[in-house]
């Protein structure tokens, strides 16, 4: 199961979309306020050294995804509690994030359609890619990184005659708490979540193969997420940005040159399509692979589809608005991934050391 082999490249491309994609409509760090870049800056950081926890993990169990990691460690039966927990998460976050992709389609492009024609279309893509296998989605993303790169950079080059400095000043003007709040929002959301990757990469070519996917790829998505912030920020201030659901759409629709190049929103779109039909399916392959590992399955490939209705139901009952959905994400999501992106990391490393020390005498 899941043995398929994907070049640097590959893991690269899609560690920058999917930590980049799905923010690219949203602000990060709007706790810090003006203070946003510096403390998604941090956020950076503290998913770096997360990321450190990861490539430990691989290099000290080769071939291995986390899945496997936690068999390894823990055994056959206490293992089964560390997969149900990831399985459930990635499973619960697939759920939200065709939320987060279907409400933006529908509010921006197409009011009248039923919120399940986007979900449906959106989730057969994902579904054909998964059961393709991680080397599909690594080739698909390979192709699109210098597009997906370009969409970023051009969005933001086109509205630096709209940024104003004073939007980010004056710096630290309310001290350092916004700003490590901002940080640990940025990390939870989308930094942290370099922990789903784990459960689906498992094999590269050498031991650096795993530092240059994990590090060079969050710190090329993380300028692009810091870009699209500070852009945000630097157009319509911090205070506006916070009472807009999708404050980088509405940034982009600000693009006016010479009444030539007008509301180019569209690159918005476009790098939040191609971060969320990625996203989609990389949680679809982990949620997957984790019921099969549950479920002692020799295949995940025949269990993609019942996965995948499963998780378009949950989408429907989970939240009944937009509020709700924004609520959760702003307030319980901050401790509830803290459980899947720090705790659980470190509880896996502290075992496998000691198991390592242990076989070493």
């Amino acid at each position: 199961m899941n043995r398929e082999i994907i070049s640097d490249k590959q893991g690269l491309a899609i560690v920058v979309i999917f930590i980049a994609g799905t923010s690219s409509i949203l602000s990060l760090a709007l706790e810090a306020e003006k203070d946003a870049w510096l403390a998604i800056i941090l956020g950076i950081i503290m998913g770096i050294i997360e990321s450190f926890i990861l490539i430990r993990l691989n290099i000290l169990f080769m071939d291995k995804d986390l899945f496997d990691i936690c068999e390894i460690c823990f055994g056959k039966f206490l293992s089964k509690i560390f997969i149900l927990l990831f399985t459930w998460f990635v499973f619960e976050e697939a759920s939200q994030t065709i939320i987060n992709n279907s409400q933006l389609i529908k509010d921006t492009a197409l009011p009248e359609t039923p919120m399940i024609v986007p979900r449906v279309v959106l989730l057969f893509l994902c579904v054909w890619a998964v059961r393709e296998g991680i080397e599909l989605i690594g080739k698909w993303s390979s192709f699109f990184i210098i597009p997906f790169i370009v969409f970023v950079f051009s969005s933001v080059l086109l509205l630096i005659n709209k940024m104003d400095i004073n939007n980010m000043l004056p710096i630290l003007d309310k001290g350092i708490k916004p700003v490590l709040k901002g940080a640990y929002s940025s990390f939870t959301f989308p930094f942290g979540e370099i922990i789903i990757l784990s459960l689906v990469f498992s094999r590269f070519k050498t031991k650096q193969s795993y530092y240059n996917v994990y590090i060079l790829g969050l710190l090329i998505g993380g300028v692009c997420a810091l870009v699209l912030s500070l852009s945000t920020i630097l157009v319509i201030s911090p205070t506006e940005a916070l009472q807009k659901y999708y404050s980088a759409y509405s940034t982009s629709a600000r693009i006016d040159i010479g009444d030539f190049i007008q509301r180019l929103e569209i690159l918005s779109s476009l790098v939040f399509v191609i971060g969320g039909f990625l996203k989609i399916s990389i949680l679809l392959l982990a949620s997957s692979i984790g019921f099969s590992k549950l479920f002692n399955l020799n295949d995940y490939r025949f269990i993609i589809i019942p996965i995948s209705l499963l998780i378009l139901n949950l989408s429907f009952i989970s939240f009944d608005n937009r509020i709700e959905f924004v609520d959760w994400n702003s307030s319980g999501w901050l401790y509830y991934s803290f459980l899947f992106e720090v705790i659980l990391p470190i509880i896996i490393l502290i075992v496998a050391e000691m198991k390592k020390l242990t076989y070493s005498k």
